[in-house]
């Protein structure tokens, strides 16, 4: 069955990561699945594990520098042209039936972001947040970053909250929903699941300012209120 969603899964530096995704996400879901790996010029183990699994992949032609994550899933967005895109990684775990009830979020309300459970973080297990959304295609095209109409995800982090941004600005225009039975489990070494290495490392190196750039930002969405229908313009 062909699939509505495409996922998005920008990587740096596991190579090893690959194959086990891939496989994960054939096995346990119910439609067939675009996945899109988005590698770094130059990360060749990366690059030849993706093409490896049979994936389609893309090499972007910038070096891995701040926003990186952001600007993949942008880069993304902007060649693909599936309805609903899964805002993914290669250290996430995808669970039965994800595809079919995150379908059935999306055909049931007006919505678009759909919040995952990543079975990890807090403000996630309590519906608030999610660090692998899906996000419909009209909601991206319609309405952008809250202050710049042609980006997805904001790029302005080092890679620390575009995430919490992306979800309180859907959640602000009323354009947000928590499925808890869509579990994209996040195997992060935060929760005891995975190792650290030198890719988290770079994600956590300016966690501090980024924390700050978005309390700073949060005016900008809070306590904004209401939303437009979004489905007109998938």
């Amino acid at each position: 069955m062909s699939s509505p969603f495409v996922v998005l899964v920008p990587v740096l530096g596991r190579p090893g990561n690959a194959a086990a995704l891939v496989r994960n996400i054939r096995k346990v879901s119910q439609m067939d699945h675009r996945i899109l790996f988005l590698c770094t010029p130059g990360d060749r183990a990366e690059i030849k594990a993706c093409k490896a699994t049979g994936a389609d992949v893309e090499v972007v032609s910038w070096a891995a520098g701040s926003g990186d994550w952001a600007k993949k899933l942008n880069h993304g967005r902007a060649i693909t042209t599936e309805p609903y895109m899964v805002l993914g990684a290669d250290d996430v775990r995808f669970h039965p039936e994800w595809d079919k009830n995150a379908l059935h979020a999306f055909d049931s309300m007006d919505i678009g972001v759909l919040g995952t459970q990543d079975k990890g973080n807090p403000l996630v297990k309590r519906g608030l947040h999610s660090t692998h959304p899906i996000v419909c295609r009209g909601y991206a095209d319609m309405y952008g970053t809250i202050d710049r109409p042609d980006l997805m995800v904001a790029t302005c982090y080092d890679h620390q909250f575009c995430d919490n941004e992306l979800c309180q600005t859907a959640m602000a225009r009323g354009c947000w929903h928590f499925a808890r039975d869509v579990i994209i489990e996040h195997l992060h070494p935060a929760w005891g699941k995975g190792k650290e290495d030198a890719t988290y490392a770079k994600g956590w190196r300016r966690g501090r300012a980024d924390g700050m750039l978005f309390a700073k930002r949060r005016r900008l969405w809070h306590p904004r209120r209401g939303g437009r229908n979004v489905r007109s313009a998938s």
